[in-house]
């Protein structure tokens, strides 16, 4: 796991972008193709941004993403299927994308990604890490067991808190209290991690997954028993690291 800090959520955003997009590169010269897997949320904009500047064959990319939630229609401006649809799916032409429909049946929609996902082996997974330490919806205590690649998952209070106070949604009633989820260990396959984390409300969460022990109580605490991670901080998001005090 290697840490870098950049000094605002900006320079944080285009470092990580173009480290992935080196990282993608080289799949594609490698093989011939690239499997990717991107995050989304407010944490995401700038590396995201990063990406869709980057000189890359997005036509030898396949991409497949972290979670969404149970029973929101793609249509609601929190769903993660329209976010990447209008942030990044519009602009590239890719050779595949592979979207969670949380609008089908649950369970089934985890078995037909898990399928989908085994076939491809991930070269680059993009993620962030959440208020309450969770990665993608693992929220504490994460699973760390499950071989499983998409699960069914419960959603804690602090992970629909931190949804409402991003602006995804009106009010704590209407954000939905399940979701389906990349599993810790279907993330930690990945060849290689980009984690961008931005922001003084993450400070805590950083401290505790990237300094403490690896426990299903801090889940991207995992990220530190990855060789090929790489985290992108700010210097609100690093503010309670140790080399800082």
């Amino acid at each position: 796991m290697k840490i870098t800090t950049q000094s605002n959520p900006i320079e944080l955003g285009k470092a990580a972008g173009r480290i992935g997009a080196d990282l993608i590169r080289n799949g594609i010269q490698q093989k011939g193709f690239a499997n990717i897997i991107l995050a989304t949320g407010t944490s995401q904009f700038e590396t995201l941004n990063q990406l869709l500047q980057e000189d890359l064959d997005w036509n030898a990319v396949t991409v497949f993403h972290l979670d969404e939630y149970i029973g929101l229609p793609i249509t609601h401006p929190a769903s993660f299927r329209k976010y990447l649809k209008e942030r990044f799916f519009d602009k590239v032409k890719l050779k595949a994308y592979h979207l969670i429909d949380g609008e089908n049946d649950p369970e089934k929609e985890c078995e037909r990604l898990s399928q989908l996902i085994q076939k491809h082996p991930i070269d680059v997974a993009f993620v962030g890490i959440g208020e309450n330490g969770h990665l993608a919806f693992n929220d504490p205590p994460a699973n760390f067991e499950t071989e499983i690649p998409y699960l069914v998952v419960e959603l804690d209070e602090a992970c629909r808190a931190q949804q409402l106070g991003e602006g995804w949604f009106q009010d704590m009633d209407s954000v939905p209290k399940k979701a389906i989820s990349m599993s810790i260990n279907q993330i930690i396959k990945s060849k290689a991690i980009i984690c961008s984390v931005p922001d003084l409300r993450k400070a805590k969460a950083v401290k505790d997954c990237l300094e403490g022990e690896i426990s299903i109580w801090h889940p991207a605490s995992i990220l530190q028993s990855h060789s090929a991670c790489q985290i992108f901080l700010d210097q609100d998001s690093s503010s309670l690291l140790s080399a800082n005090s």
